[in-house]
């Protein structure tokens, strides 16, 4: 089979399209005829041999990826035959291999996939929104919340403004230059903003001179600096991530926050696997995303990628020049 093999961390360079042998399932897992795969932020981490959350590095040679769909066309000693021949999407876990044409998953791993959906549209679903729904579970969004959402054009950003807009909210969307301000206005959001250029603030609290009450936060950096001066007294700054480094906040802005009783939580963690509830809160989540897709709800942007240019997809990620969630395609 052809894959993407990484055998030195290192640049996206380091990914190589070559040919491998096609793995074989072991007891309880099935193989994957492989429609779509996903690409992580994650995933670039460990490329270049930053652990990050991950239990261990994977050893090398390695085929990176962990999020995937297609059909399953063979079976491991045990596994339910009814599985044979069912389009599927999983999330791997922390186990690699789904930059390839054929990959192995844990049966007790998959979903079927939702009728209406293709394969890149589950792979989307099944991490980045799961994700999206285990950050909302934090927002309380309503018809008098005013949501800021930098980094609106992206794969969690899209599904977070169209979710704020069902629940009613107000949407403020921040993006980075035209282009991408110009995809969080044609989805929906009441005011999108391009944070690169002058007076973006200003513009923000003409808007509304209330003030957000949520800022849902995966920048960091000066952009989430200007965005909690926006914040009403009482709002809820949400983090579950920081592409732009850490905020640089004086000791003045902590005490203004503190005086307008703006929160911070840092929501990725225990915290919520535990709000999702359950015996196994990650699935409960991949479920309910997937259901959210298939019935329309929400509705994934992509950025597709044919599974030989892994590394330009994985260097368009790192530069911030990608929009929606990054996959590739065999």
């Amino acid at each position: 089979m052809r894959a993407i093999r990484l055998h030195a961390f290192g640049p996206a360079e380091n990914l190589v399209h070559e040919r491998t042998e096609a793995p074989v399932p072991a007891p309880g897992q099935v193989r994957i005829a492989v429609a779509a795969a996903g690409v992580h932020l994650l995933d670039t981490a460990l490329r270049q041999g930053f652990q990050g959350p991950a239990p261990a590095l994977p050893e090398l040679p390695t085929i990176p990826g962990r999020e995937v769909a297609g059909t399953v066309d063979a079976l491991g000693p045990g596994t339910d035959p009814n599985w044979l021949g069912r389009q599927v999407v999983v999330h791997l876990g922390f186990a690699p291999g789904g930059y390839a044409e054929y990959a192995v998953a844990d049966a007790d791993r998959l979903h079927p996939l939702p009728p209406g959906l293709d394969a890149a549209e589950a792979v989307a679903m099944i991490g980045t929104g799961r994700t999206t729904l285990g950050i909302l579970q934090f927002a309380d969004l309503g018809p008098d919340s005013v949501a800021l959402v930098p980094a609106a054009a992206g794969g969690i950003g899209t599904l977070l403004v169209q979710y704020a807009l069902r629940a009613g909210a107000t949407v403020i969307a921040l993006a980075g230059g035209p282009a991408k301000t110009a995809l969080a206005a044609a989805n929906g959001a009441d005011l999108a903003l391009d944070y690169t250029a002058p007076g973006w603030t200003d513009a923000a609290r003409r808007h509304h001179p209330a003030g957000a009450t949520v800022l849902f936060d995966s920048v960091g950096g000066p952009t989430a600096r200007a965005a909690l001066g926006l914040l009403a007294p009482g709002a809820r700054h949400i983090v579950f991530g920081w592409s732009g480094g850490p905020i640089p906040l004086t000791d003045t802005d902590r005490a203004d926050l503190a005086a307008r009783n703006v929160t911070t939580h840092n929501v990725l963690g225990p915290e919520m696997l535990r709000r999702a509830g359950g015996d196994n809160p990650l699935r409960l989540l991949e479920t309910r995303a997937l259901a959210e897709a298939a019935a329309g709800r929400l509705r994934p942007a992509l950025q597709r990628y044919p599974l030989a240019e892994a590394a330009a997809a994985h260097h368009a990620l790192e530069t911030r020049a990608t929009t929606g969630k990054v996959v590739l395609e065999p």
